[in-house]
């Protein structure tokens, strides 16, 4: 017994920088929420606050540098109260106005990095600066005026979500999404943290 209790000790040690390894790997590269903030308007609306720090993989970075655009798109959810919840869910079902798209792209002549929303765009001079533009956004308004009327902020919850969006690729690029890992960049769903305005 005295044995197998020493072998699991002495397992548990070597297993540990390994462990360490892989937590900084999954760490290093994908999407963290730095900023998930909202505040509930006296119109019943959300004001959306993020900001998100992207580490893209190898591969990513050398797609980007080879003129393949990246493209983002940042939703967000209601999940309380309830039946705002579900209205809301239904009607996202004929509309994507949850949604904002952000794309990065790389412009060898210039060698500038360019993430574009919607018609606004803007240049930067490294990948990491450009990356912290991509899901950065400041008092997004959303809902419909009334949709959260009455409701207190500790009653609401909404989440955000950032991912790169893969089904926009180039084909070839699309398989290689499919297959490998490191091209599914997604920073689940987080929380936001709602206050009153």
């Amino acid at each position: 017994m005295a044995f197998i209790t020493r072998l699991f000790k002495s397992s548990k040690l070597l297993l540990l920088p390994i462990l360490l390894a892989w937590s900084f790997q999954t760490a290093a590269e994908g999407i963290g929420t730095t900023r998930a903030q909202a505040k509930l308007t006296a119109s019943g609306q959300l004001l959306i606050s993020s900001r998100f720090q992207t580490e893209l993989p190898d591969q990513l970075r050398q797609a980007l540098s080879q003129g393949v655009p990246l493209n983002f798109t940042l939703s967000y959810q209601l999940s309380a109260p309830t039946i705002a919840a579900y209205r809301f869910k239904i009607s996202q079902i004929v509309s994507s106005d949850n949604q904002v798209q952000y794309k990065l792209s790389y412009h060898p002549l210039t060698n500038r990095y360019r993430v574009t929303v919607g018609t606004f765009s803007t240049e930067y001079n490294a990948l990491d600066t450009a990356l912290r533009g991509i899901g950065a956004i400041a008092n997004w308004r959303v809902l419909t005026e009334g949709t959260l009327s009455g409701i207190s902020a500790n009653e609401a919850k909404a989440e955000i979500r950032l991912v790169l969006s893969t089904s926009q690729l180039p084909k070839p690029f699309q398989i290689n999404a499919l297959n490998s890992r490191s091209w599914q960049l997604d920073s689940g769903w987080k929380t936001l943290s709602i206050t009153q305005e």
